[in-house]
């Protein structure tokens, strides 16, 4: 049974989340959480007007060119500081960073928090490469976000993938199973972490406390890939989190969903991992020049969420909920809701994100996404084939949902009038690339170019990943199946981009060359091995 609990203040209700009946909350005072040291700290900096003979070279905004400036503002060059005594050193920090990631932690129910100025991604590198040895398994949703690719090829770990459940009517992934998590951990008993994503790019969430059972059970490490939920801890009508669930470590993109700037996170741990290792691993992956105006960002970005996230959440809830019903109300759309969770690997769901599916109109989701675009002036998160996503944040207004359904009954009206049908409805391929060597010793083996009629059945050396939403396609390792390659070909063609690849035009693939890489010593070990070669845990 979930219960809300909350704190009450002289100004603000805060929420302090959906917990299990009788488990320990992470609150603690949320009344600090007004403070925003850093912050503060590069305020009184700039009100000093010391002069500069540091890093950076514009010496607050003095060599910017003057378009630059009269388009920003003059303030912002004074928040573009360096490692000083008064503002603190990420790699180091003794003072104010330490206090805004101190605040952090505590306003996400962490034991540690880190600011990150490279995104998600360097997250997702950072949490494999503290939990994780070169040669180790990890078990991971084979629909991942690429950077979690990137993080085992950076690692030498070897992946051991869950394929997700899928919803065939809506021709998309779900989430995975605590079912399928099981199987795969009883198949691979030594694998040392399991990595999951919660919730999707669409919005879908796991049961994060079953399969955080399960893995610790079997004495393994939990990773989440929270990118899309640093929302959910605000509000007790969203999906659980991953701190809550007891998960290790978490990545979440601060930038997506709330009001932090592009390119920050924050990378979330407990004491039951090597926090020595994983600052020395972040003290790799991060530039020893981080910047203030990102890190600043991050630090009010949860100043606003703490102190009054519930009360913003709510007004974007309310919004995107009218926005679901009246959107599926229109000919041809629909936007599926809650009705979803009935299925297997939709547990919850996050109702900020809009899953537009257009089929119904005859065109493809690039089409629309491009009308609204060009006539409309709106832009959309992503969009597929099948489909639009839209993200609907505290930032959106009543104004903003108004013009996209109009937007949407204008499209729809002229659908009808062009009576326009999709030829060939691509599905979702019914199987993933079997793995038959380590991503990373395919990414550094020796490699050539071949046509894509001469790939079928070779190992692929690159990612194919269409972008967004950064789900690959191929992966390094992977055996190209002709299935990929047709759904990629047909998938660019219809306007979708794929990333990754070294020939834009998708007319070659670079893969292994299997002479002068039959000798690896991995390939002996692993290729045909039946455990490391197949999906687990969809139908």
């Amino acid at each position: 049974m979930l219960v809300a609990a909350k704190l009450e203040t002289k100004t603000d209700t805060v929420s302090l989340r959906c917990v299990k009946k009788g488990a320990e909350t992470m609150s603690g005072e949320f009344s600090e959480q007004r403070v925003t040291p850093l912050f503060e700290a590069i305020i009184d900096y700039a009100k000093g007007k010391k002069i500069s003979f540091h890093t950076p070279g514009h010496k607050h905004g003095v060599s910017i060119p003057q378009e630059f400036r009269n388009f920003v503002g003059e303030k912002i060059f004074d928040c573009d500081l360096t490692l000083l005594e008064e503002v603190d050193s990420w790699h180091d920090p003794q003072g104010v960073i330490k206090e805004a990631q101190k605040l952090a932690a505590q306003a996400y129910g962490a034991d540690y928090a880190y600011f990150l100025v490279n995104g998600s991604s360097g997250g997702n590198h950072a949490m494999i490469l503290t939990v994780c040895d070169p040669g180790e398994k990890i078990i991971i949703p084979r629909n991942a976000h690429r950077s979690v690719l990137a993080g085992i090829v950076l690692s030498g770990t070897i992946p051991v993938y869950v394929m997700p459940e899928r919803d065939d009517s809506k021709n998309m992934l779900l989430n995975v199973t605590p079912e399928a998590i099981a199987r795969t951990i009883a198949e691979h008993p030594d694998a040392k972490a399991v990595l999951v994503t919660h919730p999707t790019y669409e919005g879908i969430g796991t049961n994060l406390s079953a399969i955080a059972q399960l893995v610790h059970d079997a004495g393994m490490y939990f990773l989440v890939d929270e990118a899309h939920g640093p929302h959910l801890n605000f509000h007790p009508d969203l999906p659980i989190t991953a701190m809550e669930c007891g998960a290790d470590i978490c990545i979440q993109s601060t930038h997506k969903i709330i009001s932090s700037l592009t390119q920050t996170s924050m990378l979330l741990a407990r004491r039951t991992v090597d926090v020595l290792k994983l600052k020395r691993i972040l003290g790799l992956l991060v530039t020893t020049s981080p910047s203030y105006v990102l890190l600043a960002s991050l630090d009010l970005a949860r100043m606003q969420m703490a102190t009054r996230g519930r009360e913003l959440l709510s007004v974007a809830m309310m919004l995107a909920e009218d926005a679901r019903h009246k959107i599926s109300a229109i000919p041809g759309l629909m936007c599926f809701g809650k009705e979803i969770l009935s299925q297997p690997g939709a547990y919850q769901l996050d109702v900020t994100k809009l899953c537009v599916h257009v089929n119904g109109l005859g065109f493809t989701g690039y089409q629309v996404a491009r009308r609204l675009n060009e006539k409309f002036k709106i832009q959309v998160e992503y969009s597929d084939l099948d489909k639009i996503l839209l993200i609907v944040s505290i930032g959106n207004t009543e104004r903003d949902i108004r013009r996209l359904l109009t937007a949407l009954e204008a499209i729809s009206r002229s659908a009808k009038q062009e009576k326009i049908a999709i030829e060939f409805h691509l599905r979702f391929p019914d199987e993933f690339p079997k793995v038959v060597m380590s991503p990373r010793e395919a990414v550094f083996s020796p490699t050539k170019k071949v046509s894509l009629g001469e790939a079928v059945n070779k190992i692929s050396a690159e990612v194919f990943s269409p972008y967004p939403p950064g789900i690959p396609l191929l992966n390094p390792g992977e055996r190209i199946s002709a299935e990929i390659l047709e759904y990629l070909q047909e998938l660019q063609q219809r306007g979708g981009r794929v990333q990754g690849q070294s020939d834009p035009e998708l007319r070659t693939i670079k893969i292994v060359d299997a002479e002068l890489g039959k000798d690896s010593k991995w390939s002996r070990r692993h290729v045909g091995q039946k455990k490391n070669a197949v999906f687990t845990g969809s139908k």
